[in-house]
């Protein structure tokens, strides 16, 4: 990494959920980016516990199965640490219900699965955040997921729809956590398709229908990634001083 640069460290859980459109964002934006992998990482290594921002991204499993994934243990420790101290955390579905669990929040399963790409409703506070453009009647992010956390108290709710209460909440002034996702990148979805076709079809979801919506909706899910991270990144930035 180059340390000139503030460093920015995602974590993944799965190869295919990766940065996607915020990783351009991020680099455009003068941050120097690496990616490790969650599951096997020494997540106390400074490079990791220190960096200027990290992002943890979405997975198929549940924030709360420590006994079957003991990594995540580690993990949580790792963001009970930063967001203690304040240090700017970026959550994306399980990252996000991670982040609700880390504050105290709990986490389960939900009543409706949600997997395609559909609106939220911004809160009062999320129409004055980095989530604006979300408001718009072009508006579109992807939901992919069946589990659900109940606002950890002391955050803020920024978005809601009419399945889930909590979609998105901000945590002070840099930590931000999406239930949904924005940095999915609609060009390199097919690779979820594979990596999800047990899931898909046992919710019964069209691929056909799918990869419709995705390319009606490509050109907004960029400008919106664009406005959104672009916005929030440097909000970061400027709280850092």
């Amino acid at each position: 990494m180059d340390p000139s640069r503030p460093s920015a460290v995602a974590l993944r859980h799965i190869a295919f959920e990766d940065l996607g459109l915020l990783g351009p964002i991020l680099e455009h934006g003068g941050w120097s980016v690496s990616t490790v992998d969650a599951p096997v990482a020494e997540l106390d290594r400074p490079e990791i516990a220190h960096a200027d921002l990290l992002i943890v991204l979405g997975g198929p499993i549940g924030a709360y199965e420590d006994d079957r994934y003991p990594f995540l243990a580690r993990e949580m420790a790792l963001l009970e640490r930063r967001l203690k101290d304040g240090r700017p955390t970026l959550g994306i579905c399980l990252g996000a219900q991670l982040m609700a669990r880390a504050l105290g929040g709990r986490v389960y399963a939900g009543g409706v699965k949600e997997i395609g790409w559909g609106q939220v409703e911004l809160t009062d506070a999320g129409k004055g955040s980095c989530l604006a453009d979300l408001g718009r009647d072009d508006a579109a992010v992807l939901h992919w997921h069946g589990d659900t956390f109940d606002l950890p108290a002391g955050a803020t709710r920024l978005a809601r729809n009419v399945h889930y209460d909590n979609q998105a909440f901000a945590w002070g002034k840099s930590a931000l956590a999406l239930q949904f996702h924005l940095e999915a990148d609609p060009g390199q979805l097919e690779k979820w398709y594979v990596g999800h076709a047990l899931e898909l079809a046992l919710a019964g979801i069209g691929l056909d229908e799918l990869r419709q919506t995705t390319a009606r909706v490509a050109g907004v899910a960029r400008r919106q990634a664009e406005a959104i991270f672009g916005r929030w990144l440097g909000d970061v930035r400027a709280s850092a001083g």
